[in-house]
């Protein structure tokens, strides 16, 4: 018969986790959205929106879904700072962008991701990708046409497409 000591047997266990953990104790390098990127991927997306007659609002949020820069166009309406926030928000945390996710969560199960907070399911979002990594997302909103938002993003995206290799 094998007597345990739960005392000795804890104290072996935390050992073995502690030494493990330590071994592990590297920083963590991640890739992420810098300022002057978040304010060339603003600048050519509000170059495309205004040629196009349109008001906009424009978000960057980084990998952990914090607002790197934003900025709104003379004319834009209040409201679209936040909305065009959620829509970067969403875009990264889906990974996909906002058309996407409102394609995807149309109906049946899909709808109950729509309750998430700070989720917005309209097009304009566009996630911000070096290969597979998502590394921040960009938000458009006010832009007037189907598709518009998203293509403005897709502008100020493109002007910063040689970093994202």
């Amino acid at each position: 018969m094998t007597v345990f000591n739960l005392k000795t047997t804890s104290l072996v266990a935390v050992a073995s986790f502690l030494a493990s953990a330590a071994s592990a104790q590297v920083p963590l390098t991640e890739r992420n959205v810098s300022m002057a990127m978040a304010q060339a991927i603003i600048a050519g997306a509000m170059e495309h929106c205004i040629k196009g007659g349109n008001t906009v609002a424009i978000v960057i949020v980084d990998r952990a879904g914090q607002v790197v820069a934003s900025l709104r166009s003379d004319g834009a309406a209040p409201h679209l700072m936040e909305v065009t926030r959620m829509k970067a928000y969403t875009s990264l945390i889906r990974r996909l962008t906002t058309r996407e996710f409102a394609q995807a969560t149309a109906s049946g199960d899909g709808l109950l991701l729509r309750q998430i907070p700070g989720v917005m399911a309209l097009g304009g979002g566009v996630p911000i990708k070096i290969g597979n990594e998502t590394i921040g997302a960009v938000g458009v909103g006010g832009a007037q046409g189907p598709g518009a938002d998203e293509a403005c993003a897709n502008a100020g995206i493109e002007k910063i497409a040689a970093q994202l290799k």
